[in-house]
């Protein structure tokens, strides 16, 4: 059988496919919760220097890594140093968990295209979000009540997310993104125009903007840049290591990074003014302060959006169920990247027809996912999965491959470099290697470090340890041990 791995069908279709996976609900929804929680303005300075000092270094270091090797994160690894194989399916297996709960976020959005329509949501957008939607428990463990509201919705993005896969990476992956991510942007742009126009904006824009100094010092507000960075970007867990793959042989790399990356830190700055200038419109009609308007960050673009659209007027049905929309089919962009990396692994190490795993790999996600996700836990579930995969997971995943690379492995480091400088404009000097070696790579150490005691001796908000240790350690326990075992299994030779 002869090689057959697809390719892009040009540079720019990487590119929105790239941007594509980074910009999505990561943007619009996870930004602005982070930052609201990590004191709005006290945030954004660490994360544009989470950005350039590690961001950047390690998304060029995961297209080199793809490019290369071709192929996915276990077998890209594997060909750059010995054990490398054990790195590429952790990477793999934070994807899986990651798939797991984003498809209930895209959930909810998808399900807002519908309450849009006569903003069903009402004058109270957080309570119907949490309770009258979500239904969320007050149980302190797992509360095994159904949903069904949720299931459906989430057994159809599921299907949607898998007929899009099966497509493969030109007439699926490439595809929806040529379609759908020009019309995020123009939708997006237009209602931040809108927010920013509404009473009591500036005093949002200022709790954004504005850095707390004091909040600076604290540890949590660095550890929490440095991990959304990641999440953001797709680095560290193996989805631009697998689309770099896809890339034809000569193709200019750290040019169509810095493209990547730009656009993706800009959305996020965007999302965050249209966030944060709702919340000042929503503190300006309260009478109170920005703080206090709003609890639960988790969910705050289910919050602040729709109290953007409800300050419309007459076009507000209208804005609402095409913003939704694209909201949604941009979240589906980053939802189809998560996947399609533990799909082209399994298709690298056991040849499987992409058809068979798609039906495996994504059909057996599906599974879990709905049956975890269609409870009362849903939003308890996304929140400490979220935090222990995206903090441990993710950062771990990044730390050991420039560890792996940079320190142990310079050889490979130096062949990267001319692999990159070959075909790209924009060189990677000293100033890489140092940046990379020494800054990302000690930041990483850290954080992660930080992250690990900070979750050991205290825990994780007000959960209780039974849901941290089953949905939190449990997840990295299972990308610790899946990962040693698949990487033991003898690859399938082809016939």
């Amino acid at each position: 059988m002869t090689d057959t791995r697809e390719n892009w069908t040009s540079r720019s279709g990487f590119i929105i496919a790239a941007v594509g996976s980074a910009v999505g609900l990561g943007n619009i929804w996870r930004f602005p919760y982070v930052a609201y929680e990590n004191g709005g303005g006290a945030f954004l300075i660490p994360y544009l220097i989470a950005l350039i000092t590690a961001g950047l270094p390690l998304l060029f270091l995961d297209y080199a890594v793809g490019h290369k090797s071709s192929g996915s994160p276990p077998k890209a690894y594997r060909k750059l140093f010995r054990g490398g194989e054990t790195l590429g399916w952790w990477q793999v297996c934070v994807c899986i968990i990651i798939g797991l709960y984003y498809a209930s976020v895209l959930t909810w959005a998808g399900s807002y295209v519908y309450f849009s329509i006569g903003q069903m949501w009402g004058h109270d957008p957080e309570g119907f979000f949490f309770k009258t939607y979500l239904q969320t428990s007050d149980a302190a463990g797992f509360d095994p009540r159904f949903v069904s509201h949720i299931f459906w919705p989430l057994a159809g993005i599921w299907a949607l997310t898998l007929v899009i896969l099966y497509g493969g990476v030109k007439k699926g992956v490439e595809l929806s993104n040529k379609i759908f991510m020009p019309l995020l942007f123009v939708l997006f742009t237009v209602l931040v125009i809108q927010a920013l126009r509404l009473p009591g904006a500036a005093a949002g824009l200022n709790a954004f903007f504005t850095p707390n100094w004091a909040a600076m010092m604290d540890y949590k507000v660095w550890l929490a840049a440095y991990g959304h960075t990641f999440f953001s970007l797709s680095v560290g867990f193996g989805i631009m290591v697998t689309y770099a793959s896809y890339l034809k042989p000569k193709t200019n790399l750290t040019g169509s990074g810095l493209i990547v990356g730009f656009a993706n830190a800009s959305t996020e700055i965007l999302a965050g003014i249209g966030i944060f200038a709702a919340l000042g419109f929503m503190a300006y009609t309260a009478n109170s302060n920005v703080q206090d308007v709003v609890s639960g960050g988790i969910g705050l673009a289910f919050i602040a959006f729709p109290k953007i659209i409800s300050s419309m007027g007459s076009g507000s049905d209208l804005f609402g169920f095409l913003f939704f929309t694209s909201l949604f089919v941009a979240g589906i962009s980053s939802m189809v990247s998560i996947l399609e990396v533990p799909i082209a692994a399994m298709m690298d190490k056991l040849k499987w027809s992409r058809k068979k795993a798609v039906t495996i790999v994504g059909g057996g996600s599906a599974v879990v996912s709905i049956a975890l996700f269609s409870s009362v836990n849903s939003i308890k579930l996304v929140d400490i999965i979220d935090h222990f995969i995206n903090n441990i997971g993710i950062i771990g995943g990044a730390l050991l491959s420039i560890v792996c690379i940079a320190w142990f492995k310079r050889s490979a480091l130096l062949e990267i470099k001319n692999h990159v400088n070959a075909i790209s404009t924009v060189k990677l000097g000293k100033g890489w290697d140092f940046t990379l070696t020494v800054i990302t790579s000690l930041i990483l150490l850290v954080t992660l470090a930080m992250t690990v005691y900070h979750l050991l001796m205290k825990g994780y908000g007000d959960y209780s340890a039974s849901l941290q240790w089953i949905f939190g350690w449990g997840c990295v326990m299972f990308c610790a041990v899946v990962a040693v075992i698949l990487a033991q299994m003898k690859d399938r030779e082809e016939r």
